[in-house]
């Protein structure tokens, strides 16, 4: 009985034993308890329970995997961000000109030339900057020939945003370039301005020189300048004659007197007999115009122009000098000096962020010339002693004829190049070769041709941009991927 007993006993020990770390297990097993605490524990445990069972390895492996997937989850995102904000199409980038707070309104101002069958051209480009606690007003005249970088479609012309994108890409390319926030856009074409002259009574403009030109095949049924120097009172369509001539001094003359236009322009509006009525004169041009800046902004703009005048207007144009690529004129723009000249408008300093990313924009424009880069002498752009005798011939009309066309295929299509020369030949171009170019260099295509001769290329089968450069009797077409005969 004695041994049965024993026996007895030493069971129910060992199933009570075998029962109370079971509750063990079941209790650091509950949903709310990690799996990592309790096999940790089992592992620290596992001596007391059979010091020859080999620990379980796998099971930190396990953890240890999931630990760097972890990490390396981690990291990718952050690299990613990273990359995102900036190596991703820095284009897109926010001006960063400095750090130091400015009250300064940057708003610029375009002069639209729109045709019946196509976008149009922006001739005129300016940017004025307002500074609202010292009433004093700086205006930055940009040659249209400017080449820039315009985002999608490498370097060219300035004017040649607004036919890629209107006046939102040209914005853009405005802010990168300068390197400064462009708070409002004013765009002007030519029935607007006339309009808006006529509403202010007109301006009076000491006319400089003879001008004449003749464009038989303008939109408007044809454009004719015709004045003669002296002072004279202009009206719209006068007036818009004056700032649109250009002879031999090129874009550069012309931007002479378009700032010497603005300044006789504000002495108009802000006379005692206008200068009451702007409010009325401004709500009924305000049709006339496409802007995003509101009315009660241009109010108190106005309202300050008298005190402006008074502290006077500051007139400059982007600094640099004239070149040729392929026989293309260009403005070659000093980019150090033009943003030193927009900061001094805003009445700030470049801060160290501001002058590295100046140097690396500088650093990007000189490796993007092309070898076959020409230079031109800047007395090109004065005054010469012929100006008089070629102001006063009158254009002989030109022919599809005498013009010759290179053809350049950058779309990739097939027999894209052949065709276009086709199409060209039977409207009588003369074709002097047919190239293939970078198949994703562009998106649009373009005809580029001497200003006399554009009009000889509209009506074309095809979609595409035409602007101006290059010499008389030369022209370009560049097909891009947006080509469909």
């Amino acid at each position: 009985m004695d041994k049965k007993t024993d026996i007895d006993t030493n069971d129910k020990t060992e199933t009570n034993t075998i029962s109370n770390e079971n509750n063990t297990d079941n209790t650091l097993d509950l949903p709310d308890t990690p799996e990592w605490i309790s096999r940790k524990w089992q592992e620290e445990h596992s001596s007391e329970k059979n010091s020859s069972a080999p620990k379980k390895k796998y099971v930190k492996k396990k953890n240890y995997n999931r630990l760097i997937a972890l990490i390396i989850i981690l990291v990718a995102l952050i690299g990613g961000l990273i990359y995102y904000l900036y190596t991703n199409d820095n284009e897109d980038a926010a001006p960063t000109v400095t750090t130091q707070q400015s009250n300064a309104i940057n708003i610029m101002i375009m002069g639209v030339d729109r045709r019946a069958d196509d976008v149009g051209r922006s001739d005129t480009l300016m940017v004025l900057t307002y500074n609202p606690a010292d009433k004093k007003a700086s205006l930055l005249s940009l040659p249209r020939d400017t080449r820039v970088h315009i985002e999608k479609n490498d370097y060219d012309k300035i004017n040649h945003a607004y036919a890629y994108g209107g006046h939102k890409l040209t914005k853009k390319t405005v802010e990168a370039f300068l390197n400064v926030p462009v708070d409002y856009y004013v765009m002007i074409d030519v029935h607007a301005f006339e309009k808006i002259i006529d509403a202010v009574g007109g301006v009076d403009i000491d006319v400089e020189k003879r001008m004449y030109y003749e464009d038989p095949w303008d939109d408007d049924g044809g454009l004719v300048i015709d004045l003669y120097p002296g002072k004279q009172h202009m009206d719209g369509k006068t007036a818009i004659q004056y700032v649109r001539y250009r002879d031999g001094e090129g874009d550069i003359g012309r931007i002479t007197r378009q700032q010497k236009f603005i300044k006789a322009f504000m002495s108009q509006i802000i006379s005692p007999s206008i200068l009451p009525k702007l409010p009325e004169i401004i709500q009924n041009i305000s049709s006339a115009i496409q802007t995003d800046m509101p009315i009660d902004k241009m109010i108190s703009l106005m309202t300050d122009l008298p005190t402006v005048q008074q502290n006077g207007l500051n007139s400059t144009m982007v600094p640099g000098k004239p070149a040729y690529i392929e026989d293309i004129s260009y403005w070659i723009p000093d980019i150090a000096k033009t943003r030193q000249l927009i900061a001094q408008n805003m009445d700030i300093t470049l801060d160290e962020a501001a002058q590295k990313d100046t140097e690396q924009t500088i650093t990007q424009y000189e490796k993007s010339l092309p070898k076959g880069l020409k230079m031109g002498n800047n007395s090109d752009e004065e005054t010469s002693s012929t100006e008089e005798k070629d102001a006063k011939e009158k254009p002989v009309p030109v022919k599809n004829e005498d013009i010759t066309v290179l053809v350049i295929n950058s779309s990739g299509i097939n027999g894209a190049g052949a065709e276009v020369a086709d199409i060209l030949k039977h409207k009588g171009f003369k074709i002097s070769s047919v190239e293939t170019g970078n198949t994703s260099s562009r998106e649009h295509t373009t005809i580029t041709a001497n200003e006399n001769e554009l009009n000889c290329f509209y009506g074309m089968p095809f979609t595409c941009t035409i602007m101006s450069g290059g010499s008389p009797g030369q022209a370009t077409v560049n097909i891009g991927l947006d080509y469909q005969k």
